[in-house]
This record gives C-alpha cells, structure tokens and sequence, in this order.
C-alpha cells in the first residue's frame, strides 16, 4: 500500500521539471535563431563591403589602365617628334659647325696674315724713317767746315751723315756686348743724335748712363739716368734707370736718403718684377724695411724687353 502511494507521488511530481526543461530549451532556441539571424546579418554586409570594395578596386584598374595608355600615346608622341625635330635640326647644325669650323680658320689665317702684315709695316716704317733721314742729309746745304789749327778741314761729330737707324743701333748694342763701351758710348749717342724720337731711343739713353755708371761717374750717371726718366716717360727701361739712379746716388756722398727714395718708387710703381725684388735687396743692404710690394713674384715668364 505504501509503495503504490510512493509510486503515485512520483508520477504527480515528475510533469514539473519536465515543464522547466522544455522552457530552457526553447530560450536556447530563441538565442541560437537570433544568432544565426546576426550572423546572416553580418554576412551580408561583409559581402555588400566586399563588393563595393571590389567595384572600386576595378575602376582603379580601369583608370590605371586608361592612364598607362595615356602615357604610352604621350611617349609615342613626344619620341615621334623629337625624331621629326633631330631630322630638322641635323642637316642645318651640320652647316653650322661646318661654317664655324670654316670661320675659326679664317680668324686664325687672318690672324697671321695681320701680324704678318704689321712686322711688314714696322719693317717699312724702319726704312722709311733711315730714307727720310738720308734725304734731308742730302737735301740740307753743307755748312762752312771749320778751319782748326794745322789748316785741317775735318767734320764735326754733329755733322757726321747718319747711318741707317736698325744698322747704327745693331752696331752699338754688338760693341756694348763685346766690351768696346767707348765706341758704343759713341754709337749710342749717335742713335740720339739722329733717331732721339725712335721706339728704341730710351734704351740707347739707358746705355749711355749705364756706361757712365759702369766709369763710376755717378754724377753723369745720374744726369743720364734722369734722362731716360723725364724725356722719355713711361718706356720700356723707365723702372730700370729709377733701379740704377738709385744706386748711382746711392754711391755719392749724402744721398742714400735720394737713393733709397728710389728704390721705393720702383716698387711702388713696378710691383711683381725683378726691378722690384732687386729695389727690395737694395733697401734691406742699407738697413731699411722693404714694402710689402715688393715681395710678390717677379714679372712673369715672356715678358719681352727690348734690348
């Protein structure tokens, strides 16, 4: 009896948890749609963004594409009319260069040809001057010759016909070299006397102080050298004589203070040549500071003096 009402409590009580099972199952049913509806949610526009991604995707490469074609008519272009350009401009720099190249030679033949032309005229401009010279010996009337003491008739040196100039000049500078100074002396004088306004007079003029300075005639030496200097300013031995007037006064008592004035108007007036080194020497053997002129480099190689 008693295991009949056990067996009838059992079965009354067993419908409830049943009832919470079925409850729980169907939340977890709900859940489970509900995320299945999201992840069909989520899929769908993760495909919507793929898609739209891709479209963009496919239009750069459209564009990229359309671009690259672009470029490649661009290139085809410009490369077709550089070519047409070179073809043009080929046939007309060849004519070019070809009449540079002709026209440099011509500069360069005309070049020799006028330096040519002017030792020609410098040479005829010589013989000119010695014609001119012959003829107004020739044209001048002859002077009454003076009588001297043994009844003699001879000719003063101021008389004496000149020499052809280059002649006179060469034969002086040859006597000058070999040590015949006297007959040079008389030479050069003579070049004065005939040619004093000739390119190479200064330096006939430098070679007769120079000579009386070589005598130890300082004091002629000077007045010579003051010559070169004033009647002949600005020549090819100007900064020369002021060297030698230096050292001529230099040499006569009481005028190292003249002397050393020379000296530094050679440097200042002649910087950067052997004058002026020399000028420089000169001033420190006599105890004196040497400007600062003077220590730039000799003239440079070249240089032509005339002789």
């Amino acid at each position: 009896m008693k295991a009949s009402f056990l067996l009838v409590c059992v079965l009354l009580a067993a419908p409830a948890p049943a009832l919470a099972v079925d409850k729980a199952i169907q939340e977890l049913q709900r859940d489970i749609a509900l995320l299945q509806q999201q992840i069909k949610d989520l899929q769908r526009s993760q495909d919507e963004k793929l898609a739209a991604v891709t479209e963009i995707g496919r239009q750069a490469v459209d564009a990229a594409n359309r671009a690259s074609t672009g470029v490649a008519v661009i290139q085809s272009n410009l490369d077709k009319s550089l070519r047409e350009q070179q073809t043009t401009l080929a046939g007309p720099l060849a004519g070019v260069n070809s009449r540079m190249t002709e026209i440099s030679n011509n500069v360069s033949t005309l070049t020799q040809a006028v330096s040519d032309l002017t030792s020609a005229l410098n040479r005829m401009q010589a013989q000119i001057t010695d014609i001119n010279n012959v003829l107004k010996v020739m044209s001048a009337p002859p002077k009454p010759p003076e009588q001297q003491a043994g009844g003699g008739q001879p000719a003063s040196a101021s008389d004496a016909p000149c020499m052809p100039a280059s002649n006179l000049y060469e034969n002086a500078i040859r006597d000058y070299r070999t040590g015949k100074n006297d007959m040079a002396l008389s030479e050069f004088t003579d070049y004065l006397r005939c040619y004093g306004n000739t390119e190479l007079a200064p330096n006939a003029q430098f070679y007769i102080a120079y000579y009386h300075f070589g005598q130890k005639n300082f004091e002629d030496a000077v007045r010579e050298f003051d010559l070169v200097l004033e009647k002949y300013p600005d020549n090819n031995k100007t900064s020369q004589a002021l060297l030698w007037k230096g050292r001529a006064l230099v040499q006569m008592p009481g005028h190292k203070t003249d002397g050393a004035n020379e000296f530094r108007e050679v440097i200042k007036r002649f910087p950067r040549t052997d004058e002026a080194r020399m000028a420089c020497d000169d001033l420190k053997s006599l105890g004196l500071n040497c400007p600062a002129a003077a220590s730039a480099a000799p003239a440079k190689k070249g240089t032509v003096r005339k002789k």
